[in-house]
């Protein structure tokens, strides 16, 4: 199986062992960062630091100023790395050691733009703004992502791209000083407290013959039990988490709702997959971050696989130790049209300390083979330990040999 790992261009700038590690590994390809989130990130082997915090959501490469020019969105640049083209430099030190590179660009995930344009952000049903999460209903969000997506994953000597977060973020969302699990959300309630209510989503609704305000006082009445401590029943697929939904909103509301969500992913979706395409050169491949689930949230977006695969050449599909729940996630794509000749990657957590399992890589990866994936994605070389590489490394050479 082709394997691809993840990458940060701090895992390799600046380390002019990181590559050649790499390659001994047996990884040929790696996935890196073009643009990203802010995060803060251990860097384990790194000659001249281990930590490295990334302030705000950036470009890792010099941006195109004629392209952003009278744009009031415009990608910020990052400054906690020295050099102007840090994905650059990883870019040349990887292919110098026998490895592709494509570009990994997150889109719908940006706290400095949601700061800087509060008006952009999701809202939810009593008010509150998430600024991690863009509205990708709203044109000039789309328009600012789309155009980010042309830019971003066009690097010089990528090979391809994969968008993440192109879709719909939400409730969930990884944050500084996290306060907010005192109350357990099921997937239904996630789904509910993820609903944006800004302006031009309550168009939306209206559009399809549902009031906003009627919507937004049906999640609130339905998430009040939760919030008085009664237990939701966890759904054991994403079927379940759906039939979850329409119980709690009705299923008439949650058809609208999905109607509108659906129409509004699948138009950003699609111009950013024609934007990168017009950008690269013929060959470039294109591929998604994507949850078969349409009503999902967040960096594995909601996409349906019956439509995917006639303007996208794949998709990274997270997949979990449980293989239950891998079974969900990689076959609806795997039986969706089009797939034959797609690529359906089945994306795996390799670092032991963030719940992945290195040591059952191969047989992990043989049970995904079975059920469709022809690809495997590696999250993540620059966080794992030495003693976790190692694990992948025999992994990979185990697989090689089947």
């Amino acid at each position: 199986m082709r394997a691809a790992a993840f990458l940060y261009p701090w895992d390799v700038a600046g380390d002019p062992g990181a590559a050649p590690r790499l390659a001994d590994l047996g990884i040929r390809q790696v996935t890196l960062a073009a643009a990203y989130h802010s995060t803060r990130a251990l860097t384990p082997r790194h000659p001249h630091h281990r930590v490295v915090t990334a302030r705000h959501s950036a470009v890792l490469y010099p941006p195109d100023p004629r392209r952003w020019a009278g744009r009031a969105l415009r990608p910020a640049v990052q400054d906690w790395m020295p050099g102007p083209d840090p994905y650059g430099e990883a870019a040349a030190a990887l292919a110098d050691a026998g490895i592709e590179v494509h570009s990994w660009v997150v889109l719908a995930h940006n706290s400095r733009l949601g700061e800087e344009h509060p008006d952009t952000s999701v809202r939810n049903a009593y008010g509150d703004r998430y600024p991690w999460a863009p509205c990708i209903a709203r044109p000039e969000v789309r328009d600012h992502l789309v155009t980010l997506a042309g830019e971003a994953a066009v690097r010089p000597g990528a090979h391809g791209t994969e968008l993440e977060s192109c879709g719909w973020y939400g409730m969930a969302h990884l944050h500084a000083h996290d306060k907010v699990g005192g109350v357990e959300l099921s997937g239904a309630a996630q789904y509910l407290m993820s609903l944006c209510f800004c302006t031009e989503c309550r168009r939306g609704y209206a559009g399809l013959g549902l009031e906003a305000d009627e919507l937004g006082g049906a999640v609130r009445r339905a998430l009040e039990p939760v919030w008085a401590g009664a237990a939701a029943p966890v759904a054991a697929d994403r079927a379940g988490e759906w039939a979850a939904v329409e119980a709690l909103l009705g299923a008439g509301r949650a058809a609208v709702v999905r109607a509108w969500r659906a129409r509004a992913a699948g138009a950003l979706r699609r111009a950013a997959v024609t934007a990168v395409r017009e950008a690269a050169a013929p060959g470039f491949r294109v591929l998604l971050h994507a949850d078969p689930a349409a009503h999902r949230c967040g960096a594995d977006a909601g996409t349906d696989p019956a439509g995917v695969f006639g303007y996208a050449d794949g998709v990274v599909v997270p997949c979990g130790p449980d293989p239950a729940r891998r079974a969900d996630a990689l076959t609806p794509f795997a039986a969706a049209p089009g797939a034959a000749g797609a690529v359906l990657a089945a994306n795996f957590t390799v670092v032991s300390g963030m719940g992945g399992s290195p040591a059952t890589l191969a047989a992990d990866a043989a049970h995904a083979a079975a059920l469709g994936a022809g690809e495997l994605r590696l999250y993540h070389a620059g966080l794992a330990s030495d003693r976790d590489l190692t694990a992948v490394g025999a992994a990979l050479e185990s697989l090689a040999a089947r």
